[in-house]
């Protein structure tokens, strides 16, 4: 047997690389950026508009923050390493759900009922749906950028490719979401029973993706001081070296 395809080997390169990237990528980024996932995913349940063709929820007041810093990753560390740390977020967010069901539990507080019932329906469309947005967001971002790097400016190129991938990952997003979470799962037993049309699913999903996208160009300088300022002071360059950006 081959040594170095091992399992064990294969782990061992798993777990350097985990220690690596956590290394290198600044702690405060992370921490905020796991917080918008947790509070998107949180938001996402409370409704904010039911109109017969468009409904909205409250996760588009966050959810544009963690898409962001997605887009900061991509630019310093690729693609291969906002995967990563999009599943960590997922992780937490699983995590803190967890722990506000066995609080509830333990508590038998009607009130934390209200926050916590049927949120596994609510988690499960927010995770299904962040996960996919999340890698199509990260392999979009890298596919523009590499399009465009030579035909503008560096700043130019970062807030289109920031822009299109962003509108894209929405989208996307903003559909599976809401219409598993109030198309499809509203009917299981213990679901959270909001339910919407496919035509308030689509208004959403477009709706919320252009509200987002121009929450992100208002804060995409914001974005790009904070690209640049790593790559200054080069914070990465350990994952960088060893792991490469893509």
């Amino acid at each position: 047997m081959n040594n170095v395809d091992s399992p064990k080997n294969h782990a061992k390169s798993y777990a350097d690389f985990t220690k690596t990237l956590l290394r290198s990528v600044p702690k405060t980024a992370v921490i905020i950026f796991v917080l918008a996932v947790i509070g998107m995913n949180f938001l996402s349940r409370i409704s904010l508009l039911n109109l017969p063709l468009l409904a909205l929820n409250a996760g588009i007041l966050i959810s544009w923050v963690s898409f962001l810093f997605l887009d900061v990753f991509v630019k310093n560390f690729g693609a291969k390493a906002a995967n990563f740390l999009s599943m960590l977020a997922v992780f937490a967010n699983l995590l803190c759900s967890l722990f506000c069901v066995i609080i509830s539990r333990i508590c038998n507080n009607p009130s934390l009922d209200t926050v916590v019932g049927g949120q596994w329906s609510i988690l499960t469309a927010s995770t299904i749906a962040y996960i996919i947005s999340a890698v199509t967001n990260n392999y979009s971002n890298i596919f523009i950028g590499r399009k465009i790097s030579n035909s503008v400016g560096e700043k130019s190129a970062f807030a289109l490719r920031s822009f299109i991938s962003t509108f894209l990952s929405q989208v996307l997003d903003n559909f599976i979401f809401v219409f598993l979470a109030f198309v499809v799962l509203p009917y299981m037993p213990g679901a959270f029973h909001a339910r919407w049309t496919v035509i308030q699913c689509v208004g959403c999903s477009f709706f919320c993706a252009i509200i987002e996208l121009l929450t992100e160009m208002l804060f995409s300088p914001i974005g790009y001081h904070i690209s640049k300022k790593w790559k200054e002071k080069g914070v990465g360059k350990e994952y960088i070296e060893n792991y490469g950006n893509l």
